[in-house]
C-alpha cells in the first residue's frame, strides 16, 4: 500500500477504511469485524473512527476487529467539539481507547471546530502525545482561513492532516484548500468518497467505468486518489467491498477519462464554503 510522508515523520496509508454507520446494529457487528479484519489482511492498514460514530459503537467494533492485531494498524479516532476543552479532549481520549481495548491512537482529530479555543485543544493533543496516548494530532472539516488560524498558534503547525469531505460532487477543496495543504506538505484524508454511495447510479460515471471492466465506486475512488497529497477512507462492511477499494488503488484514470469527469462535475473556478455531511 502506498503511503504519504507525515509532517512529523511517519506515514499514513493512501488507503483506508472508515467506519461511519457502523456499530448501530448488533445483527452487522460480525460482519463489519470481518471487513475490517479482511481489510488488514489486504494491506488496508489505516482504521478511521470517531465516537460519534454510533455513539462508540463503531470503536467498539474496531476493537473486537484489532485483537491480537493492532500492530498491524494505524488508528485514528475523533474528539467532539463539546469535549474539546483541556480536560475533556483527555477524557474523551481515554474512553476511546477504552473502547478500542488499546493503549495508543496513532492520529487524534477534532472532529470539526466548536466554541473550544484552538490553543486549548491543541495543548490537549500535545499532552496526550508526551503521555503516549496518542502519535499525532490533526483536523476534521477545516476550510483554509480555519488552518490559518490553527497554524497562528503555537502547536498547530504540528497538526498531521486536515479530514474533508472530497468527491467528484464536493470538488469546492480542490480550488484553496487543497493548495493551501499541498504547500505545507500536509496530507489530507478524504471522506465519503463516493457520496456515501450517491455517486453510484450517475450514468456518465456508469459508462466510464463499464468501459474500463470496473465497478463506478472504484474509478470514483480512484479519481479521489489520483490528487497529490490525498488519502481516502471509503467504509466497506462486507468483504468483497473491502477487495473493490483495494483494487481502486493500482486504477489509473486517463486524460480523456479525467476530461469527461470535469465535464460532468465541473471543477470550482472560485472559492467554495466547505461542505460537511
Amino acid at each position: 500500500m502506498r503511503s504519504l510522508p507525515l509532517p512529523e515523520g511517519g506515514e499514513l496509508p493512501v488507503l483506508g477504511q472508515g467506519t461511519w454507520g457502523m456499530g448501530e446494529r448488533d445483527a452487522r457487528r460480525a460482519a463489519e469485524v470481518d471487513a475490517l479484519r479482511h481489510g488488514l489482511d489486504s494491506g488496508i492498514r489505516l482504521i478511521d473512527t470517531a465516537e460519534m460514530y454510533g455513539g462508540g459503537g463503531a470503536e467498539q467494533v474496531v476493537g473486537t476487529a484489532l485483537r491480537g492485531r493492532r500492530d498491524e494498524a494505524f488508528v485514528v479516532s475523533k474528539v467532539f467539539p463539546h469535549n474539546a476543552d483541556r480536560g475533556g479532549t483527555v477524557a474523551a481520549c481515554e474512553r476511546s481507547l477504552r473502547r478500542l481495548g488499546t493503549d495508543r491512537l496513532d492520529l487524534y482529530l477534532l472532529h470539526w471546530r466548536g466554541a473550544t479555543p484552538l490553543e486549548e485543544t491543541m495543548a490537549a493533543f500535545e499532552s496526550l502525545q508526551r503521555s503516549g496516548k496518542i502519535r499525532y494530532f490533526g483536523v476534521s472539516n477545516f476550510d483554509p482561513a480555519d488552518m490559518s488560524e490553527l497554524f497562528a498558534t503555537e502547536a498547530g503547525s504540528r497538526v498531521a492532516t486536515d479530514q474533508v469531505l472530497y468527491n467528484l460532487t464536493r470538488r469546492g477543496p480542490e480550488f484553496d484548500l487543497l493548495p493551501w495543504c499541498r504547500q505545507r506538505n500536509l496530507p489530507v484524508m478524504a471522506y465519503s468518497p463516493i457520496e456515501q454511495g450517491r455517486l453510484l447510479d450517475d450514468p456518465v460515471l456508469g459508462e466510464l467505468a463499464a468501459e474500463r471492466g470496473v465497478t463506478p465506486a472504484q474509478l470514483a475512488l480512484a479519481w479521489v486518489l489520483r490528487q497529490e497529497g490525498m488519502c481516502a477512507i471509503p467504509k466497506a462492511a462486507t468483504v468483497e467491498h473491502v477487495d473493490h477499494n483495494r483494487a481502486a488503488v493500482e486504477l489509473s484514470l486517463s486524460d480523456e477519462e479525467l476530461a469527461r469527469l470535469d465535464e460532468r462535475f465541473p471543477p470550482p473556478d472560485g472559492p467554495t464554503p466547505l461542505e460537511i455531511l
